[in-house]
């Protein structure tokens, strides 16, 4: 059954097929090659997009709940919270269900995240970088072996040390946050701060991940609404 996946999208080849292979089997009963396909579409999101996306939070999910040596029920009802919210009950349950097999397995976090790096684009790696900070911030305490893992992931998957640091500021709050959101030093000038404004808000608008589905692009709106608070917070500060 493991081998009908084969097609149904990058992620479910290489690394993150054998991941999601493995536990697939735990979610239908059908062998037909047929319904198994028309499942995993239903199931998994009816676009190669929103499949890739969805599949690839899973498995980096898990590595993030992992990080600490155990799983936190904080952590696993904000994963609950984040697939009810986003898919419905049905298919939040069979994504759970799907989590709970991969948080039995072992896997090559540089395989996966290099696997992520070479298909997805950035925008959406950026807004699967802010997820796995949601999830470490679920029980209000970041420890320092969940971002180790999350600066891991980052790295692994191609994204620039400025933009983890710019996520980063987003949930963990500094003095000089607002600067680190927009990823510059509070000794920038006026004209670098706009600048910095422009190329952020360019890589993180919502519409750059529309094709992930409207909840997804929700979910990108609030993070560009960060970036947006930033900048105001700056130029109040400089009376710009």
């Amino acid at each position: 059954m493991k081998l009908i996946l084969i097609g149904l999208g990058w992620s479910f080849g290489g690394p993150i097929g054998a991941i999601i292979g493995y536990g697939i089997g735990s979610l239908f009963s059908s062998n037909s090659p047929r319904v198994i396909r028309s499942e995993v579409n239903e199931q998994f999101g009816n676009t190669e997009a929103k499949r890739d996306f969805n599949v690839t939070l899973l498995v980096l999910s898990a590595a993030v709940m992992k990080a600490d040596g155990f799983v936190k029920k904080s952590e696993l009802d904000y994963v609950k919270r984040f697939f009810l919210q986003n898919f419905g009950q049905e298919r939040a349950e069979n994504y759970i269900k799907m989590l709970r097999e991969i948080l039995e397995q072992e896997y090559n976090l540089y395989e996966v995240s290099q696997q992520v790096g070479r298909y997805m684009d950035y925008s959406s790696r950026l807004q699967l970088l802010h997820y796995l900070f949601g999830i470490a911030n679920a029980d209000g305490v970041f420890s320092p072996e969940e971002l180790n893992v999350i600066n891991t992931i980052s790295d692994y998957m191609g994204i620039s040390n400025s933009d983890f640091l710019s996520i980063k500021a987003m949930f963990i709050r500094e003095t000089d946050s607002a600067y680190k959101i927009l990823g510059i030093d509070p000794s920038a000038s006026d004209e670098e701060v706009k600048r910095a404004y422009r190329e952020t808000a360019k890589k993180n608008h919502p519409d750059l991940v529309s094709s992930l589905g409207d909840e997804v692009r929700e979910a990108a709106e609030k993070k560009f609404q960060e970036i947006n608070a930033a900048y105001e917070t700056i130029k109040k500060q400089r009376g710009l």
